[in-house]
C-alpha cells in the first residue's frame, strides 16, 4: 500500500501550542522542540520517524533540532530527516525552523572534529546536502575549542550566515566567559548570537548555577535546554526497575552507574510531588523548566508519538507554588 501524501492539519498552530521570543530577535520557537539525537537515525524505522515528525507538526513543533552526528550512525539523522523533507515537508519548509551542529567527532584526521573554520564549513556543507536543504535556520558551534582561536571559530559562525548557508547562529555547550566573548564578537559584526543550548533539567543545572542564563538573558540571547528528562531518568520508566526496552537496557548513552539507590531515591520523591499536582513525572520536569523567561524553548526527545503525546501536557502545566519549588529544590540537593 502507498502511503498518501502528508497534510498536516489546518489546526497545528491552535492546537495548544505556545511560542515565546527567542531573545531580542524576530524568531518565535515552539516551547516544545523535537530534537533528533535518538531515534531517528538508520538504525530506528523510517515509518516511526515519518509519523513522530507529522504528530510533532500538527501540534505546532516547528523547529527540529539536528546534528552532523546524530543518528546513530553519524550523518544518519540528516539523512533520516532529508528523506522527510522529501517525502512531506517540502512544501513547508517556511513554516520549519531546522537547525544543525558541528563540534564533535564525525570523521577521521585533524579536520573532523572541534572548532577550526575548515572543520565548521566543511560539515555544514555535507549536513546540507544530507538534509536535502539550500539553508539551515539556526548552526550552532557545538562545543567550546580551548585550542582554536575563538575568533576563527567565531568568524566562521560571521561567514556562514553571509554565505546564505544559515539564517542565524548560536553556541552550544560554552562556557559562560568564552560565551560573552561570543555574544560580543558576533554581535559586533552584525550577525547575534540567536541561542544558547545547554544541558539543564531538575538534576543538571549548570545553567543556573554558573550564570549562562541570566547572562544569555542579559544579552538578548534565548536558551534552549536540551536532555530535559536527564536522557529518560526524570520519567516514571525507572520506578520499579530497569524495564528491558529501556536506555540503560540496551547500554547506549545512559549508563546504569547512573542509576544510583540515591538518584532512585530523588526520582521517586520527585514523582509524589508530581502526583500531587497532577502530572506525570515527565511533565512536571518539562514544567519546571519552562517555568520563567530565562528559558525559550526545550527539545525533547521520543521514541513513539506516545511519548509526544505525554510530553505535550507539560504545555497546560499548572503554575508552581513557592512550596512546591522549595521542595523539589531540597529534594533534588539531598545526597
Amino acid at each position: 500500500m502507498i502511503n498518501p501524501i502528508y497534510s498536516p492539519t489546518s489546526e497545528r498552530y491552535n492546537n495548544g501550542m505556545k511560542y515565546r521570543r527567542c531573545g531580542k530577535s524576530g524568531i518565535l520557537l515552539p516551547e516544545i522542540s523535537l530534537g533528533f539525537w535518538h531515534n531517528f537515525g538508520d538504525v530506528n524505522t523510517l515509518a516511526n520517524a515519518l509519523e513522530m515528525s507529522h504528530y510533532a507538526f500538527d501540534h505546532g513543533i516547528n523547529h527540529f533540532d539536528l546534528a552532523n552526528n546524530y543518528g546513530p550512525s553519524y550523518g544518519s539523522a540528516e539523512e533520516t530527516f532529508g528523506i522527510l523533507m522529501k517525502k512531506s515537508f517540502l512544501p513547508y519548509r517556511d513554516e520549519l525552523f531546522i537547525s544543525s551542529k558541528a563540534g564533535f567527532d564525525m570523521w577521521p584526521g585533524p579536520y573532523g572534529n572541534w572548532g577550526s573554520r575548515k572543520y565548521l564549513m566543511a560539515s555544514l556543507n555535507q549536513s546540507l546536502k544530507r538534509m536535502n536543504l539550500d539553508y539551515v535556520d539556526l548552526f550552532y558551534s557545538h562545543r567550546y575549542d580551548p585550542e582554536t582561536p575563538l575568533e576563527e571559530t567565531l568568524q566562521a559562525l560571521v561567514d556562514i550566515v553571509r554565505q546564505g548557508k544559515a539564517l542565524y547562529v548560536g553556541i552550544s555547550r560554552w562556557p559562560h566567559e568564552a560565551s560573552q566573548i561570543a555574544y560580543e564578537y558576533l554581535a559586533a559584526r552584525d550577525v547575534p548570537c540567536l541561542i544558547y543550548q545547554g544541558c539543564y533539567n531538575l538534576f543538571r543545572r549548570y545553567p543556573e548555577t554558573e550564570g549562562i542564563l541570566k547572562q544569555a538573558k542579559e544579552n538578548g540571547v534565548g536558551f534552549i535546554s536540551f536532555s530535559p528528562l536527564a536522557e529518560g531518568l526524570l520519567t516514571d520508566r525507572y520506578l520499579n526497575g530497569i524495564p528491558q526496552d529501556s536506555r540503560i537496557a540496551h547500554g547506549g548513552h545512559l549508563k546504569k552507574e547512573k542509576l544510583t539507590e540515591n538518584v532512585l531515591a530523588k526520582i521517586k520523591a520527585l514523582n509524589e510531588v508530581a502526583q500531587r499536582r497532577g502530572q506525570t513525572l515527565a511533565e512536571m520536569a518539562l514544567a519546571w523548566i519552562l517555568k520563567d523567561d530565562y528559558v525559550t524553548s526545550v527539545l525533547i526527545g521520543s521514541s513513539s508519538v506516545g511519548q509526544l503525546e505525554k510530553n505535550l501536557k507539560a504545555l497546560n502545566s499548572t503554575p508552581f507554588t513557592q512550596e512546591e519549588l522549595d521542595e523539589i529544590n531540597r529534594i533534588c540537593q539531598i545526597g
